[in-house]
Parts: structure tokens; sequence; C-alpha cells
């Protein structure tokens, strides 16, 4: 959605594709399905759907619209995700404990709401609708994590189930891997908010003086992964960061989360053969930082990522979007002038800036049109769980 674009009809029609696209990806899943809760990290896909709903409800319903009435005042309390200003919030490890309200209870409570939203839209000012440009984008994220969250949760349950009828998976990429030379200097990176969203965490646009170096046309393949196992990569403790090599012992990591030592995969597609051109999927930096130092190369700056995408001389980069998220060597820390916006949609980003890195590019499971080549994803290092792989950088 351009955030110039912000009248009203095309707005309303944008609303209604990202809320129905949030619904067709909850729509194979039954009841328990979407209760599910198979570790602190995910959230069940009823939440989910919820908690994106209570977004719009509590920052431009109840804020802005005086005659609306909450569909349940109680659903304050349930679905607040981390918005300390707005108030107390139940336990995210233990959101898989409410099985009430039930899914017909929150599917209801979406059509409440959507009402609402549609009959105010029109009336909305501009700063209003921003906001609901804002709460799309959230609920696009939070669309990706229904896929990734019932992944986990169905690869516990020995009938493997399947998330995703007709399957869903990268595709295998092309040739062999190449690396394409970058003359770097100083570059300016960051949206320019001149046309189209950006979370604030994109901003402000600013320099950065970059060495030359060199980056893979394509993210590491499933086979080049498999060669890094077979040479007792997660055995040697010389390839690994301190705290990655005690993630290793401690959980007895021998391979991406979802696979098997028979050449399987748990998908969500259910569990399928692993395509070994397919980019390697479901690891942490940990992982990913490992391999890139066996390999004989390493991780990309995220400013190199970003600068290698839009540089013209370096040639074109397979494996950007719909493919896998690609950890990068940088800590997600705030740009130089950023400042989070004021009151409680100011906590969306900026507190989070700690003990995370940063990944560029966008998954087989990320909305179309939702990433972009300045969007900043996050999670800490030792997060497995995503549709998150790597792509490989070399100095000259």
């Amino acid at each position: 959605m351009d955030q110039m674009d912000l009248g009203a009809a095309s707005l309303a029609h944008h609303y209604c594709v990202v809320r129905a696209e949030t619904e067709a990806r909850a729509a194979p899943l039954s009841a328990e399905d979407q209760g599910l809760q198979s570790m602190p990290d995910a959230s069940p896909v009823k939440w989910h759907r919820a908690h994106t709903t209570w977004f719009f409800e509590t920052f431009v319903l109840l804020a802005a619209c005086p005659d609306y009435q909450a569909f349940d005042p109680a659903f304050g309390y349930l679905f607040n995700s981390y918005y300390e200003a707005v108030g107390p919030r139940h336990s995210r490890a233990a959101r898989g404990l409410l099985s009430r309200p039930g899914t017909e209870r929150i599917t209801a409570y979406r059509a409440y709401v959507d009402a609402a939203m549609l009959k105010f839209l029109p009336q909305a000012a501009a700063d209003t609708r921003a906001l609901v440009v804002l709460g799309l984008q959230h609920e696009q994220q939070h669309q990706e994590l229904i896929w990734t969250d019932i992944l986990h949760g169905f690869a516990q349950n020995p009938m493997l189930p399947v998330a995703v009828p007709g399957g869903l998976a990268p595709n295998a990429l092309p040739g062999q891997t190449q690396y394409r030379r970058c003359a770097g200097g100083l570059v300016t990176i960051g949206h320019d908010m001149a046309g189209g969203f950006a979370f604030d965490n994109e901003t402000p646009r600013h320099q950065v003086y970059l060495a030359p170096f060199e980056i893979a046309d394509c993210p590491v393949r499933n086979r080049d992964f498999t060669d890094f196992i077979d040479d007792g990569g997660y055995a040697n403790p010389a390839l690994w960061m301190a705290d990655g090599f005690a993630e290793v012992q401690a959980k007895g990591w021998r391979a991406p989360i979802y696979w098997e030592d028979d050449g399987m995969e748990m998908s969500l597609a259910g569990f399928v053969m692993r395509d070994p051109a397919a980019p390697v999927r479901h690891m942490s930096w940990y992982e990913a930082d490992a391999f890139a130092r066996w390999a004989g190369a390493r991780l990309p700056t995220e400013a190199e990522f970003e600068f290698a995408c839009a540089d013209p001389d370096v040639g074109e980069l397979y494996g950007l979007a719909n493919a896998v998220w690609q950890w990068t060597a940088s800590a997600y820390l705030p740009y130089p002038g950023f400042a989070p916006a004021a009151g409680a949609v100011g906590e969306y980003n900026g507190k989070f800036m700690i003990n995370q890195m940063v990944l560029r590019g966008g998954s087989c499971a990320t909305p179309d049109g939702h990433a972009r080549r300045t969007y900043r994803n996050f999670f800490p290092p030792a997060t497995r769980w995503q549709f998150a792989g790597l792509r490989l950088a070399r100095n000259i």
C-alpha cells in the first residue's frame, strides 16, 4: 500500500484484501489447530487473528471513533501483545491455555471490527488513515507468523499434518553460485519515505562507508549445507561463536530444525523430500555464521545487502524475495538519528533494538508486496523456526 495513497476508497479496498488473506491462511486449520501453541515464542493462530483485530479496535476505533463500543472489554487484556502503555496483558507463554474465546467468537470479533472500520474509514483523518496502513502492515507480519508458528506445532505431531494444502516451498535456485563484485564506497541506505510505506526502523536514510566486497548471487542451497554437516560442521567448535556452540551442545543441534536423516523434511505441505537445489531454511544465526566460516566466507552486513540489491553494476541477485529471509552480520540497532514515535505505537520497533540480529530479503511465507529492499526483519540469534537462511559474502 503506497503511503501516499491514503484515499478512503483505496484504503478500504486494501483493508479488505489484507484481512481476507489472514482468514485464507487460517481456513484450512481446525479449531483445535488454531488453539495450538507449541512453544513460548509461537502463538496460536486464533490469537494472531484476534490480536491483529485488537490493533484496529484499540488504536483506531476506540481512539478516533467516539460512537464505537468495544466488542468485548476482556479482549483488551487477552490480545494485547507487548504494549505497556495500553495496559496489562495475558502472558505470552500461556496463550495456548486460552481455550476460550473459541475460534467462532474470534471470527465474530473480526467481522464486528471490520464492519466498524469500513464504516469509519470514509471520515477518518489523514493521520488515522496512516495508522490504518501501519495496522495492515502489522497484520501482514502476523500472516507470516501464522504459517511459521503452525509449522512448528505440526512438526511436533506424529501425524505430520499439512498446513497449506497444495504445498508452499521456495523454488530451486538456478545453476551454480557466482560471486558479484561490489565497489562499495560511501553509500546511502534506509528508506527515503518519498513514496511507499516503511516501518520506522528503516529510517532515517543515512550514509555508510563500505569497503569493496563480493556477494553471492544466490542464497546457500540445501546441498551446500549437507556438505557442512557431512564435514562435521556441528562438531567443530572452531567454526562457532561460543554462545552458538553452547546451543549446539545443550540442544543437540545436528541439522536445520525440520531436517531428517533420510533426506526428508517437515514443511507446510507436510513431510516431503528435501530439494537439494532449494535454499536452506529454518536455521539460526549461529548456524548461518558457522556455515559461512566453514565456507571461507562471511555473512554480509545489512548495509552491504541493501546496497548490492540496488547497485546496477552488481547484476542480478536471485532469491531476494519469496525464498528465505537471510541472516546478516548486523546486530539490530537504531539507525543514526532514529527516534521512536510518541505514544504506544512507538513501542512497535524501538524497544527491541537489543540482543537481536537483522535478516534481509523475504520468504515464501511473506505476503506478496510486504517486503522491500530496506526492510529490516530481526530475531534473536538462536531463532530456528522462521523461514531463515543465508547468503555469503567475501572481502576483496
